[in-house]
């Protein structure tokens, strides 16, 4: 036989002719089974050829696999626009999506730490309570006693028969460890009667469906003010259980007003919320640990039962480090392949740099860094080889010290014979990397071509953007601002902080830093936000619709919409197309659905208004020569020109438009949907609109997230613009960049979890990089130090 056989010769994975979002007719070969790095600025198109185009074929072939029946519960996936694919594998994708934020999902619950905890305590537990479920905080005790039939050979006997079956969940709080206190004068004004609104719960208009539902349930008289209700009337309204009733001939079902709330606001994370929900919630409900469990969630007799002087919510309340010690000390034959399989689980979290965690952490309460490396978990032991592993950013919210550790583990991925394939910014993962693929030379419509491909020594030698900035190193400044006051935090002890008092310093560029874990969110979220003047400006996902966009999000669109308005002399509804303006075919969507069952939905433009989303009474209406869909189809950078002279002058349009600049999203047209933003582009989108709020400081949580080198530069500007204006600039960043060009530097550790939560240095950068003292002060001093050389 001459040569390898055919089948080793599928080396590569080949992309042809790729046309997704504002990818141009992209072709890329990657080489398997090695480490691939996508490179290029924000909104480029990495995303769009590793998750839109490779990631999603491959998922979208594997579902392929199943039945039609199976396929029928599966998510339809649409196949991407691209000529060819080949050579694609199973891929395994690691997203940096926040994890879902219900209240019931812990670290333990969603790695399955905690169901193997269940069945070692429903095992080793003593004294013995039962099952599994016993010791699980989402299993209520469930008891019914009654008649059974049971046939026995022809003739059939009622016999009587109990059951129960004994769960985790605490009977109080329901097993979600806190209790709340509704406040009635919250929910409605007693002076007022139903029919003059007196509800004053967001989404309970006497207009709508509640309104038809109260005022025709006839347990109470709507004209009637609720301070004259019966106690009988009051408890119908507030407390009454579900009930069927028929209002103007339609079957509905009524149900009080607690109940109600407790259902649609209670039983949702409160930060998942929209913000007049959230803003009702806070006004009207306290929330406490409950009394009962203590917070722990679960059962006494869940809590009764004990491992070697240990219940399994002091288990889920040690830090996993230490769990990991306990564990060791269990000698258990009879339980040995458990024990294996959750040592080797929690050892993966401290591999990870995750130790710091407990397993009772509610889950929506990580960041997206963490939320990642969580994921990674389930990958590290597995036995499967010649899998594509897709990464976004896996650096995100480590300090430089563990960014170490990630590569590693990338690293070990691709040597056990898989493709790993990483979108990443960072220069010390850049360079592990046995391919680059460098995506640009703009972003948006200026993006969405290979500017190289190659080795990293290629791409250093290149004349592409990220070439040029590769070897990029901010320097230590000659001076710095001098603080016009200071923000006291005094005896902070939230999460691991060990009673930290520290002076934060107003009217310059602070930042915040040290190892991931060691407490700086804590210090911030504990003890600075929710001050009188504090903005922060968190990593918490941007929620909106496919028909939101950067102009619906940042409030754009009302001056836009009333000066089309004004101009030609109708009202501002005709130029929304989520109101009276929009296509009637379409609903202002732009786009017709058609639903083919097990098959992908096909989605076509509207052949009435060809994509617009306005009627085309409504195109008729110029402003400045340009129709509204014109005006939503601009960049932000043209938008700022159109509506800063001329006809079409708007101040308050171009007042939010210099700040989506500010940010570095002049290439985002005003209508592109939010739900094709990256991680990055929706962050810095979330620091334009709350620019807007009137604070004297701002709180940002690592806003380098999804930033090319080259927009490093751009962001620390628009930080040293922020505080030249007189604001006080509080930032959370572990990018070296940011600290060299602070004023302050409060280093947070020495280490993560129980081993961090004090403040290890306090001073300039300059002091930092000389003491070299701390971890941060080590790597800080060697990146400046490159200057220098």
């Amino acid at each position: 036989m001459n040569g390898p056989p055919a089948a080793d010769s599928h080396d590569l994975i080949r992309v042809h002719g790729a046309r997704v979002n504002n990818l141009r007719d992209v072709s890329v070969e990657l080489p398997k089974r090695r480490l691939t790095v996508f490179t290029g600025i924000s909104g480029s198109g990495k995303s769009s050829l590793v998750f839109s185009t490779i990631a999603a074929e491959s998922q979208r072939l594997i579902n392929e696999t199943y039945s039609a029946f199976v396929q029928g519960f599966m998510p339809t996936l649409a196949r991407p626009d691209v000529d060819v694919l080949e050579g694609l594998t199973t891929a395994i994708i690691v997203d940096q999506e926040r994890m879902g934020s219900n209240p019931r999902s812990t670290v333990g619950t969603a790695t399955d730490a905690n169901a193997m905890l269940r069945i070692l305590f429903s095992r080793l537990g003593q004294p013995h309570i039962g099952s599994p479920n016993a010791y699980s905080f989402n299993m209520p005790t469930v008891s019914a006693s009654g008649a059974i039939t049971v046939e026995r050979g022809n003739k059939t006997k009622a016999e009587k028969a109990t059951f129960h079956r004994l769960g985790g969940m605490c009977p109080r709080c329901e097993g979600m460890g806190t209790v709340n206190d509704i406040d009635l004068s919250a929910l409605y004004d007693a002076s007022r009667s139903l029919s003059e609104g007196a509800l004053t719960i967001p989404g309970y208009s006497m207009d709508g469906w509640y309104g038809r539902i109260y005022r025709g349930s006839g347990y109470f008289d709507p004209d009637k003010p609720i301070a004259k209700f019966t106690k009988r009337e009051l408890h119908d309204l507030l407390y009454r259980e579900p009930t069927k009733i028929k209002v103007d001939g339609i079957n509905l079902t009524y149900e009080g007003l607690i109940p109600k709330i407790q259902k649609s606001f209670l039983s949702k994370d409160v930060d998942a919320l929209q913000p007049h929900v959230r803003a009702f919630v806070d006004r009207a409900v306290t929330f406490q640990t409950c009394p009962e469990c203590d917070g722990t969630r679960l059962t006494a007799e869940a809590r009764s039962s004990k491992i070697d002087g240990k219940n399994i919510a002091d288990v889920c309340a040690m830090q996993i480090s230490d769990l990991a010690q306990w564990l060791r000390g269990l000698e258990e034959p009879s339980v040995a392949p458990l024990l294996a399989g959750l040592q080797h689980l929690v050892d993966s979290f401290t591999e990870i740099g995750l130790g710091y965690l407990s397993l009772d952490r509610p889950a929506g309460t990580l960041s997206g860094g963490e939320a990642q490396r969580t994921k990674m978990i389930r990958h590290l032991g597995s036995s499967l080889t010649d899998v594509t592993y897709v990464f976004d950013e896996p650096t995100i919210g480590l300090h430089p010290h563990d960014i170490q550790r990630m590569n590693g583990l990338l690293l070990q991925l691709r040597d056990k014979g898989n493709t790993v394939l990483v979108v990443e910014h960072k220069p010390e993962t850049i360079a592990i990397a046995d391919h680059v693929v460098d995506l640009g030379p703009g972003a948006g419509t200026q993006g969405g071509t290979v500017c190289f491909e190659g080795t990293v020594e290629g791409l250093r030698g290149s004349d592409t953007v990220t070439g040029r900035h590769l070897d990029d190193r901010a320097a230590l400044k000659d001076s710095v601002r001098s603080p016009a006051g200071t923000l006291e935090v005094r005896s902070a002890s939230t999460h691991n902080l060990r009673d930290v008092d520290v002076d934060l310093p107003l009217g310059v560029l602070c930042v915040l830093t040290g190892v991931a874990g060691s407490g700086k969110s804590s210090l911030v979220n504990g003890s600075v936000a929710g001050r009188e003047g504090v903005v922060l400006i968190d990593q918490g996902a941007i929620r909106g619709s496919r028909r939101s966009n950067p102009a619906t999000y940042t409030g754009l669109l009302d001056p836009i919409r009333k000066a089309f308005a004004k101009a030609n002399g109708v009202k501002p509804a005709l130029f929304s197309s989520n109101s009276e303006g929009a296509c009637p075919t379409c609903n202002g969507a732009g786009v017709i659905f058609t639903d083919l069952g097990i098959m992908a939905t096909v989605e076509s433009p509207c052949e009435e208004c060809e994509g617009k989303r306005f009627q085309a009474a409504v195109l008729e209406y110029t402003l400045g020569g340009r129709d509204i869909a014109e005006v939503l189809a601009m960049s932000v950078a043209e938008a700022k020109d159109f509506f800063g002279a001329g006809e079409a002058h708007t101040p308050a349009a171009r007042k939010v438009l210099d700040r989506l600049a500010d940010v570095g999203l002049g290439y985002l047209t005003l209508g592109q949907p939010l739900t094709t933003l990256s991680g990055g582009e929706r962050q810095r989108l979330k620091l334009a609109a709350q620019m807007a709020e009137r604070g004297s400081v701002y709180v940002l949580d690592e806003p380098t997230t999804g930033l090319h080198l080259a927009d490093v530069a751009q962001l620390l500007g628009l930080l040293d613009r922020l505080v030249d204006s007189g604001l006080s600039v509080i930032v959370i960043e572990h990018h070296q960049a940011v600290m060299a060009h602070a004023d302050w530097i409060v280093d947070l550790g020495p280490g993560a979890g129980h081993d961090g939560g004090r403040v290890v240095f306090e001073g300039p950068p300059s002091d930092l990089v000389a003491a070299r003292a701390t971890l941060t002060g080590e790597h800080l001093a060697a990146y400046v130090g490159a200057v220098a050389t």
